[in-house]
């Protein structure tokens, strides 16, 4: 998903090779060759900005802070909490998805081709690596098939888009749409659609896509590897026995190095020791799970000293559900 403002864009669509056209050419020419046609207030040249490759580890859908009174975005509070998670080795992070309460930011929240198109434009020119894309849904009941319709609008995207892109399966989020293996495995052949995120928590899936993948990438040893990554932190080492790469995990805003840990322990082969942390964190993810984006960040009030709350509608806890989630994250949070 590509940053939001707090006034609408009004960004239009430039002439600029898609990631796929990069792809397509700089696979017989040097990178170094292959700039951006921008102007020179923005300086995004291909070969700088697609050496960021997307690589196994945790990631942090990171959260979005408003001031308490008024409700502004509090850039100041964002980025101390950015360098807080990047301190801590996180792989990346992921910024105004749900956790981001991106539908709370006044950027028009569509879900037309041609915008998700645009959101990824916006991502690219403030300096974005790569899009998290959820499938069209609002009229999922229309869709016939539903696979068809889902197929050509990620083509679509992907083929227009200036940055690599990372299918996100969040059947919550889109009135149950849920992915199977086979389209994802589809759409992990095209050259910009390189990883998927699965809040699905589905092993199996993750296990089938993440061996189809690493033969597509056998096949075509120029092709970077397609990322198969978990989104609940409880799905961590599930996911990593199943040949998935890591996390991008709302859990991490409170405890990322406890998810590093745990993934860390469990690649040496400490799987006894893995399998301990595990357990904490997935504790500490139910705490999360049942409160949100509220309890995560009555979380971080309580033990990283973070002020306000989530954006309305959203209610601010109670002190007694404040107490309650405090106590949820204790065990996780002394792993810190």
């Amino acid at each position: 998903m590509a940053p939001h403002s707090d006034a609408p864009s009004t960004v239009g669509f430039l002439g600029v090779q898609s990631y796929s056209q990069w792809y397509s050419s700089s696979r017989d020419s040097n990178l170094s060759d292959t700039v951006s046609s921008l102007g020179s207030s923005i300086d995004c040249s291909l070969d700088v900005r697609h050496s960021h490759l997307l690589i196994p580890g945790v990631y942090v859908p990171a959260m979005c802070f408003f001031t308490p009174d008024t409700e502004d975005v509090d850039t100041a509070r964002i980025a101390d909490h950015a360098v807080r998670l990047a301190r801590a080795g996180v792989t990346g992070l992921a910024t105004q998805g749900s956790n981001g309460e991106a539908v709370h930011l006044s950027h028009s929240k569509r879900q037309s081709t041609r915008e998700i198109i645009q959101y990824c434009q916006e991502a690219w020119e403030v300096g974005g690596d790569y899009g998290l894309v959820l499938p069209p849904s609002y009229y999922a009941t229309l869709f016939a098939p539903a696979s068809e319709t889902i197929l050509e609008s990620s083509t679509a995207v992907a083929g227009k888009s200036l940055i690599p892109l990372i299918i996100y399966n969040f059947p919550g989020a889109v009135g149950g749409m849920d992915l199977f293996s086979g389209i994802i495995v589809t759409l992990a052949a095209h050259p910009t659609i390189v990883g998927v995120k699965l809040t699905c928590g589905n092993t199996g899936k993750l296990t089938r896509v993440a061996a189809a993948t690493r033969k597509l990438s056998i096949y075509n040893p120029a092709q970077p590897e397609f990322l198969a990554i978990a989104g609940p932190a409880d799905f961590l080492i599930p996911s990593l026995s199943g040949g998935g790469h890591g996390i991008l995990a709302g859990l991490a805003n409170i405890a990322p190095t406890a998810c590093i840990r745990t993934m860390e322990l469990y690649q040496v082969g400490n799987v006894s020791e893995a399998q301990k942390m595990q357990e904490v964190v997935s504790q500490g993810d139910w705490a999360a799970i049942q409160g949100g984006v509220v309890d995560a960040k009555a979380g971080l009030h309580a033990w990283v000293g973070y002020r306000g709350s989530a954006r309305s509608p959203f209610s601010k806890p109670s002190a007694e559900q404040a107490k309650r989630w405090k106590e949820g994250f204790r065990n996780l949070v002394m792993l810190e």
